[in-house]
């Protein structure tokens, strides 16, 4: 999959299927001109979290909600299409592709954004992922007794209430439906599966079969109808039976309406939108900042973990007990030039892993200077840290 370049394309751009591989990101002319205006507007803000946050503000407002929404939809086609694609190779079994899984992990947005709560911590990718795989598997798990049949299988264990139901709601007249009925009692009753076991692997009638069913349909209704056609109405009705039993979710990538009235952002009074946009700033920029430095904690604390035996008791030494480099090396014997490069060792081995995290998760270019400031906020965390934990 493409990554989407921009804040723009991440809130107005929607996944499209070819040949079930995805094809391209489709734009969505009307969204794409709401968050054109919306970054107009706020040109600092680039990061998708704030705009993220920002549509779910809105999105509780009932005023906004749709518009809303379908921002927020656009946003969560990565975390979807992954989830669907890895769910769909565990399922390799299963009849549905990537493309209808992803149709069903998509409709529940709704879910998703009655669930979220971004003061628990969670990002809304985050808290939309295991929903999303969740849908996907209890789908194919409720449809499995019927998925796992072939149409021949399907139509084997129909009851005629059912098939009628479904014939009924594929928008079959009265009048057509029991010329369906009794061409399914014919097959019922003259075809006798040579596979045996389940119902999952029943083939298609033999030809000499369809004449039979043909004939006696023919006989009942007085009619000359085919067999070709006979098969045609069959296979139609074990279509309209899977349809019926498990509708495919309707995607929300469509706009139903053909108007703009939708696209309510920008008649939005100013102070609303400037007050939910520094309420989520501020918001931000704390969360952010807790994050952050809970992260920097634990990357350096593994790194800590990781280092041979002999540093981590320099470092310990040095830090904790505030030995100089003389002392410790009176301590363990060794000479002072190896304190000092073992000491230089361990700095550098957890200066690396806090650019290798900055670089990962924070996207940003490590420069000498920024190596320089790190550094120095590094050594004031060990020194922090093993007053804190000294043993």
């Amino acid at each position: 999959m493409q990554p989407r370049q921009s804040t723009i394309e991440t809130f107005s751009t929607f996944v499209e299927f070819a040949a079930d591989r995805f094809s391209r990101w489709a734009t969505e002319s009307r969204l794409r001109s709401s968050m054109q205006s919306c970054v107009n507007r706020t040109p600092q803000e680039t990061s998708s979290a704030f705009w993220a946050l920002y549509w779910y503000k809105l999105w509780q407002t009932s005023a906004t909600q749709t518009i809303a929404q379908q921002h927020l939809a656009a946003y969560l086609q990565e975390p979807c299409y992954w989830v669907c694609q890895k769910t769909v190779n565990n399922f390799a079994s299963t009849q549905y592709q990537l493309s209808d899984c992803f149709q069903m992990a998509i409709a529940q947005i709704d879910k998703v954004l009655k669930g979220f709560n971004p003061n628990q911590g969670f990002t809304l990718k985050n808290y939309a992922s295991p929903i999303f795989a969740s849908a996907i598997r209890e789908t194919l798990r409720q449809r499995h007794e019927v998925d796992i049949c072939t149409d021949w299988g399907l139509l084997r264990k129909i009851s005629q209430k059912r098939l009628q139901e479904s014939l009924e709601n594929a928008g079959l007249s009265p009048a057509e439906i029991p010329g369906y009925i009794i061409a399914w009692n014919a097959y019922k009753t003259l075809y006798i599966p040579t596979t045996t076991g389940t119902s999952r692997k029943i083939t298609r009638p033999e030809d000499q079969t369809w004449e039979a069913i043909a004939k006696n349909y023919n006989s009942q209704t007085s009619q000359n109808v085919n067999p070709q056609t006979i098969e045609k109405w069959l296979l139609n009705a074990a279509k309209a039976t899977r349809r019926y039993l498990y509708p495919t979710p309707e995607s929300l990538n469509v706009s139903k309406s053909s108007d703009d009235s939708w696209e309510l952002l920008d008649n939005l009074p100013g102070t609303q939108q400037e007050s939910i946009i520094n309420e989520i700033i501020a918001q931000e920029e704390e969360q952010t900042r807790t994050s952050q430095q809970s992260e920097i904690n634990q990357i350096l604390v593994q790194a800590i973990a990781q280092l041979e035996p002999d540093l981590q008791k320099i470092l310990q030494l040095y830090y904790a007990q505030q030995q100089n480099q003389d002392k410790i090396a009176k301590q363990l014997e060794i000479k002072q030039y190896t304190v000092s490069r073992r000491l230089t060792k361990a700095r550098e081995t957890l200066l690396r892993s806090l650019a290798n995290w900055s670089q990962n998760t924070l996207h940003i270019s490590i420069t000498p200077d920024l190596l320089k400031t790190m550094s120095t906020v590094m050594e004031e965390w060990l020194q922090n840290y093993y007053m804190k934990y000294e043993v």
